[in-house]
């Protein structure tokens, strides 16, 4: 955790340094991240969502050791060291178990902190922030605390007995914006007040004092806030700086801890400098990431309709929606929009629901199947600058190759890069 905890204490002192998060289980994601980690001689950080990967498999269908080896053999496909991955754990909490009493999910959220401590996770954000089916609408401040310490004790006691002693590094924070952006319209928001920090920060510290975790407390290095992103399926709210300097001056009275900014997908590359400057000094990138590689795949998809036979293409486009629309659970209550728009939101949100789907057999094979269609015939310059005109442009400067995984990857760096810049080129 040396590299995580150099770069918050330059973020302290007022460095123009932070550190972004990758949130994706999708292996062209993590591959085009790594090498974008490659390109810059930086760590890379991360993360695996609790409905991604948990004791019971997740959507992805790993456990947490899984997706350790997943990203370290990609990883070492690349020649990137695994020492310098920093893994962290998401959303860690009673989350996918809020339909159960607070009882058993937090039972459940026990388990899934032991998994991920026992796995080699190093970064545990701590977020008991959701209400379960028998708690009140709104759960109060003192009881996410006291849960979020309660979970805090498990981790720690599981490193000590694992390692004989603890290195995590933990994220806490009642205002948490729920994982992959908005489910409704946002036209505007309402930053955390600088008083809310304060008794977050004071209700906290008094829960991991009564569960004796005084030294885990100095080992708390993120609060997450609102800072005034956000996104919804068609629209983004972007980052006003001087609207968030009363939240700035606040976290420097705070030793050790910065901020942990959340949704903050699909800002300007100014925002993320200025983020970054304002001690958001963590910054989560999630559902952009595979909205690029989408974006890449349907452009490839277009490509592919002009160069091979109906009988012969790969149907990508198509083969996602009849799989959408056969499971419909991971995006319908998510997109209450009339069936006219439907397709609309499946395939284009902001919110990128389809990324629950990369992983189905059948899709994955279309995947396949476009991609050597588009190997084998090649793929024309023309058609490159008409559908993908950016990757056009670096094939011309001759830095990139024109072959569909390259292309993609391209579209995912695109991503990478503009974090990568507010991060380490300022």
């Amino acid at each position: 955790m040396k590299e995580i905890s150099e770069i918050i204490r330059a973020n302290k002192n007022g460095e123009n340094r932070g550190i972004y998060a990758i949130c994706s289980a999708h292996p062209i994601v993590i591959e085009a991240a790594i090498e974008q980690a490659l390109k810059d001689d930086s760590p890379i950080l991360i993360e695996a969502t609790a409905n991604q990967v948990n004791q019971f498999g997740g959507y992805t269908g790993m456990l947490p050791a899984d997706f350790l080896e997943f990203i370290g053999k990609i990883a070492d496909s690349k020649g990137y060291p695994r020492d310098r991955i920093i893994p962290g754990g998401d959303h860690l909490g009673p989350v996918c178990w809020v339909d159960e009493s607070a009882e058993d999910a937090m039972k459940k959220a026990q388990e899934l902190i032991k998994s991920y401590v026992t796995a080699g996770f190093k970064k545990i954000h701590l977020d008991t922030s959701m209400s379960c089916v028998d708690d009140p609408q709104n759960l109060p401040d003192k009881i996410v605390a006291e849960r979020a310490a309660s979970l805090c004790y498990i981790a720690e006691k599981t490193a000590v007995n694992l390692y004989g002693k603890s290195d995590l590094v933990f994220v806490i924070g009642t205002e948490v914006p729920p994982p992959g952006g908005a489910t409704e319209e946002i036209t505007e928001l309402a930053l955390t007040p600088t008083t809310r920090v304060k008794e977050t920060l004071a209700l906290h510290q008094n829960a991991f004092s009564q569960f004796g975790l005084e030294d885990a407390w100095q080992r708390v290095i993120a609060l997450v806030v609102q800072p005034g992103v956000e996104f919804d399926h068609t629209s983004l709210i972007d980052y006003q700086s001087e609207k968030a300097q009363a939240l700035k001056e606040c976290i420097k009275t705070v030793p050790n801890i910065i901020y942990e900014a959340h949704s903050s997908d699909y800002q300007n590359d100014d925002a993320y400098i200025a983020l970054i400057k304002d001690h958001f000094g963590i910054l989560k990138v999630g559902p952009q990431l595979t909205l690029a590689m989408r974006e890449g795949i349907f452009a490839l998809s277009y490509i592919e309709e002009e160069l091979i036979p109906v009988e012969q293409r790969s149907h990508i486009r198509d083969i996602c929606e009849q799989e959408m629309l056969e499971a419909p659970k991971n995006w319908q209550r998510f997109y209450p929009v009339p069936a006219s728009k439907g397709t609309l939101y499946r395939r284009y949100s902001y919110s990128d629901r389809i990324r629950y789907y990369w992983c189905q057999p059948r899709i994955q094979r279309a995947i396949d199947c476009l991609f050597n269609n588009l190997t084998n015939s090649g793929i024309p310059l023309p058609l490159i600058s008409q559908f993908l005109p950016e990757q056009y442009r670096a094939i011309r400067n001759n830095t990139l190759i024109a072959t569909p995984q390259e292309l993609v990857k391209a579209k995912i760096k695109q991503v990478t890069q503009s974090y990568a810049q507010a991060c380490w080129g300022q």
